[in-house]
């Protein structure tokens, strides 16, 4: 049985309240107050609703032990007993939807993601498989009508990145890519390999929410801003202008660099992007650090030294060594085909975070 009754009382009264402001007049004709308020009561409804049909199961039950102890009739008991039986399943179903909804819910799950790729170790063959995980979630972002933009990258002669930046902009981006963040496995014949054997090689991922300005105020004082050449592979000059910028956030270090457009204004406009997206992630980190290790879900979503997952070209085998999900589809995968591994990886970290509410 569900023993947080106060609290979802409390949610009831707040819900119906909502309801009541929703309907003043001076609350219809401010858009924006109204659109807050909109999102409370949409938020809170599923909760509200989901409460009311539990507590129903819990009259069902009383009333139906009440005829179990004060009927003799054996057609009674027998239409009692169902009666009982069925609103006990219920409760239970309604009582684990309750604990999945008050679960704390992630404040990025709406956002927008910035994207960042470096190549590992392997040397080319890394910087290749960069390319790959690059197309990958360009693919998937496709199937989901999300928009990809790319922010900067570090082309190497071969066609791979040593390192790309990209913006994946749709709602709950950050909901679906935030497991992606980690170290990347490869094991394949490189293209760059003559003899046919098979290495191993890796890149790491970085999955950043997008911030606002106002979220992540940057003092110009903590920066450093150097305009240079643009180059692509081989060294060889793009443009004969300094567009590129490179900032360096003086207090922590951070360096970004941008030289993807051919207007210094717009580099450092998306240098400053990436720049604040780090710094948010950064400072998550660090208060998610103060949180009882224990306590925390064992799927995560930022460790980026951390092995998440290996892609066997060989076996066409795909696993998530996490959740230890094997899949033999890795075309499939490559291919942008990857919501079956993060429905998986929902699933875990949502049974991971009742647990520690049990």
């Amino acid at each position: 049985m569900f023993e947080n009754l106060d609290a979802l009382d409390a949610f009831e009264k707040k819900y119906e309240e909502l309801g009541h402001r929703l309907c003043e007049p001076a609350v219809a004709s401010d858009p924006e107050v109204c659109r807050d308020l909109l999102k409370e009561y949409r938020d809170i409804e599923p909760i509200v609703l989901t409460y009311r049909d539990y507590r129903k199961t819990l009259t069902d039950e009383k009333e139906a032990k009440e005829i179990l102890n004060g009927e003799n009739d054996r057609e009674l008991h027998e239409m009692a007993e169902e009666e009982l039986s069925a609103a006990r399943a219920a409760r239970e179903t309604l009582s684990g939807k309750l604990k999945f909804l008050l679960l704390p819910k992630d404040p990025n799950d709406e956002r927008n993601v910035i994207v960042e790729i470096r190549a590992g170790a392997g040397g080319e063959e890394a910087a290749l498989f960069s390319a790959v995980l690059f197309r990958m979630y360009g693919m998937y972002a496709q199937t989901k009508n999300w928009q990809t933009e790319i922010l900067n990258s570090n082309e190497t002669e071969l066609g791979g990145f040593r390192e790309i930046s990209f913006m994946i902009t749709g709602k709950g981006a950050y909901s679906r890519l935030k497991y992606e963040s980690g170290v990347h496995r490869v094991q394949r014949v490189p293209e760059t390999e003559q003899q046919g054997r098979i290495h191993t090689s890796t890149a790491t991922v970085a999955v950043l929410p997008e911030v606002d300005e106002v979220e992540v105020e940057l003092d110009p004082k903590d920066l450093k801003i150097d305009t240079f050449r643009s180059s692509g592979a081989g060294g060889q000059h793009i443009n004969k202008t300094s567009s590129a910028i490179r900032v360096t956030h003086l207090p922590t270090g951070m360096v970004v660099e941008c030289q993807d457009e051919r207007s210094q204004y717009k580099n450092k406009d998306r240098a400053l992007k990436i720049l604040r997206s780090r710094l948010y992630d950064r400072k998550q980190k660090e208060q998610d650090d103060k949180v009882a290790a224990e306590r925390r879900s064992q799927v995560g979503t930022g460790d980026r030294s951390e092995r998440i997952r290996t892609y066997n070209y060989p076996q066409s085998r795909v696993t998530d060594h996490r959740i230890g999900l094997t899949l033999y589809k890795l075309d499939d995968i490559l291919d942008g085909s990857i919501d079956e591994i993060i429905d998986a990886l929902t699933a875990a970290d949502r049974a991971a975070k009742l647990q520690d509410m049990a």
